[in-house]
């Protein structure tokens, strides 16, 4: 594997940027691609990216684009094997809200005797070509992200982040805003006393705490407590809000 994103982070203090894949469109992951961002959560829960277009876009990233990973749609054997399969480094499971389910995705992403991930001959190890390689080094070097972003997800994010092999513990804000019963007040002071409460549960167990940001404001929020792994929007925002720069401009 190439050096990784889960080594490049644990290597340095400074705050990770990354960004979300929205759409099912090459030619906007080729277009934001060389723009310095360090990784791409390439979304195939609530987007249109079918496994052959997310093959395709974890390819074309490559070695030296930004790191890809990607957010699967539920905690499920299949999607987390083909989604590590195709060769990204890590992935983002929604909606874990407790310590079993956070369990099942750490089983599920890793090779036996740490979990329980099936060996394919697939892009991740060049269709066997680094078999051997691939094997020795995915349980260490992949990435393993959970969603915090349920009532029940925040009662439980103790044992979720002690749970072994979860690096990441993504506050998914819109969905947790719904959670705490405030529609789309994503500044609510409850929500952001939430996200500092997921932030000093990373720091207690050595985990890295990450949310999605849509503006300047919650990126300079989002930093102020701590968040180390940082979404700035998306592919699809950055479409619209260019949109509407030059058409109110």
């Amino acid at each position: 594997m190439p050096s990784t994103l889960k080594d490049r982070i644990a290597s340095s203090s400074a705050p990770s940027f990354g960004t979300w894949i929205s759409s099912p469109s090459l030619v906007h992951l080729d277009a934001l691609r060389g723009l310095g961002f360090d990784w791409f959560v390439i979304d195939t829960e609530h987007a249109q990216v079918n496994p052959e277009t997310l093959a395709a876009m974890v390819a074309m990233l490559g070695r030296d684009g930004p790191a890809p990973l990607v957010r699967v749609g539920d905690v499920d054997q299949y999607l987390v094997k083909q989604a590590l399969d195709s060769g990204a480094q890590g992935i983002l499971v929604p909606l874990v809200s407790s310590e079993a389910q956070a369990r099942a995705t750490v089983a599920y992403a890793k090779y036996p005797p740490d979990g329980v991930r099936g060996v394919a001959a697939a892009a991740a190890s060049r269709y066997g070509l680094d078999l051997a390689q691939y094997l020795r080094h995915a349980n260490a070097e992949t990435m393993v992200g959970v969603q915090i972003e349920t009532r029940d997800g925040l009662a439980n994010v103790e044992s979720i982040a002690a749970t072994k092999g979860v690096d990441l513990l993504f506050v998914g804000p819109q969905d947790l805003t719904l959670n705490l019963g405030l529609m789309d007040e994503r500044t609510h002071p409850k929500v952001r006393e939430a996200m500092g409460q997921v932030v000093r549960s990373c720091e207690r167990h050595g985990k890295i705490a990450g949310t999605l940001v849509i503006n300047r404001e919650e990126k300079q929020a989002a930093l102020d407590l701590g968040f180390r792994f940082i979404a700035l929007a998306s592919d699809v925002r950055f479409a619209i809000d260019g949109a509407r720069h030059f058409l109110e401009g």
